[in-house]
């Protein structure tokens, strides 16, 4: 396979992510009810297409991945539960579907799929999987996973934290660093997958107890 269709199956899956974030930007209102599975339903097929040019072995130093990964929901959850920011209840809300109840679980599922499979696969093989390693060499495939650099490591990070909303960019911020921390350490594009993952499923959960439908 070529250099470009090697640099397509890691990039192609994070373009469509965000032109369908942009939809979501320019539609607003009921529409992200559909934009969303949409998004997750497209990805999802482009990450199974691609899925043999991606080095996805099995993950390593489980116990420090997964204790970056609480590490990084405290970050997300501290401003409402320690400094006491205004809770975030705007946003995705499945209780709105409650009445249907067939509706109600695809849409949640659909959801919770996009949050704690697709995005995180999506995330880390374009910025830490692609980025983080052709920003030092454009033969990336070339560059061993985990390989430090200070501009690639900036770059990512700044990118990563400008990818989100303006209210969670603090959070991105950190959760950058740290997420590239997990690559530099474990050298495993397989425990930054499982990072992000683990992060967003406990963010989920906690979205659920609290309804604060905002950080969706």
């Amino acid at each position: 396979m070529t250099a470009i269709s090697s640099k397509k199956a890691y990039v192609a899956p994070f373009v469509a992510f965000l032109l369908m974030l942009c939809a979501v930007d320019l539609t607003g209102g009921m529409a992200a009810y559909w934009v969303y599975p949409a998004q997750t339903l497209l990805c999802g097929a482009l990450l199974i297409w691609f899925w043999s040019r991606y080095s996805l072995k099995a993950p390593v130093k489980l116990v420090y991945t997964l204790s970056i990964a609480v590490i990084v929901l405290l970050i997300w959850i501290s401003p409402q539960e320690v400094f006491g920011y205004p809770r975030r209840l705007n946003g995705f809300d499945p209780t709105c579907f409650e009445g249907n109840p067939l509706i109600y679980s695809a849409s949640l599922g659909l959801r919770f799929v996009r949050l704690v499979i697709v995005a995180p696969l999506v995330e880390e093989i374009f910025w830490r999987g692609f980025l983080l390693r052709y920003l030092i060499r454009e033969d990336f495939e070339s560059v061993p996973f985990g390989t430090f650099r200070w501009t690639s490591f900036l770059v990512v990070t700044a990118g990563f934290c400008l990818e989100h909303s303006p209210a969670d960019r603090p959070a991105a911020l950190v959760t950058a660093v740290l997420f590239n921390l997990v690559a530099y350490r474990t050298r495993s594009l397989s425990s930054c997958v499982i990072a992000h993952a683990a992060t967003n499923l406990f963010l989920g959960i906690y979205i659920m107890c609290t309804g604060q439908w905002g950080f969706w």
